[in-house]
Formats: C-alpha cells, structure tokens, sequence
C-alpha cells in the first residue's frame, strides 16, 4: 500500500494524538503490546486494525475498564494518558469539540 490515505502517519504526526487510532497506539503500549517509544509511523491500516483487536483482548480481560487493572497497569495507564493529553492540548486540542470541529 503506498497510499498515504492507506497508513497512519504515526501517533507523534496524528492531528493531535488523541484520535481513535491515536488511542489504539496508547492503550497498546498500556499493554506493552507494543514499546513505549513505537507510534505506529507508517502502518498500514490492516496492521492497525490487527492491533486494534490485540488491544481489545487485553481490555477484555479486564472488563474494559481502566477502574478494573491492577495497579501496576492502572499506574501505567494514568502515566501514558496523563502525558498523552497534556500533549494533545499543546496541538490545540479541546475535549469539549469533537474530532470534526
């Protein structure tokens, strides 16, 4: 695939990181499904959606939830998200506007 429409750009180039992709990056390095240091530059949507299922695996097993972890991923959880949308308000970011707005 050599369509850029057809890869994510990555989470670091996502509009402002919090997308439903951006999101799928996240929770896969909660999981440690992927490094901490992998954005996903480059993936094409198919491997993204392959993550994406890894991902909902691991919620699964615990009921989908970040009040259902352990601590130890609760902590991880709170720690990348934390981060995660201290940077998405530095992209400009609002919560209170949707992704088209």
């Amino acid at each position: 695939m050599n369509s850029s429409a057809s890869v994510y750009p990555g989470l670091d180039a996502d509009r402002h990181g919090l997308t439903q992709l951006g999101r799928i990056v996240l929770d896969a390095r909660v999981f440690g499904l992927i490094a901490d240091t992998e954005d996903c530059a480059g993936w094409t949507l198919g491997r993204m959606q392959e993550l994406a299922q890894r991902v909902d695996q691991a919620w699964d097993r615990h009921g989908g939830l970040p009040s259902r972890l352990p601590a130890d991923l609760l902590a991880r959880h709170r720690a990348i998200y934390e981060r995660a949308v201290e940077q998405a308000r530095e992209r400009g970011w609002d919560p209170e506007l949707g992704d088209d707005e």
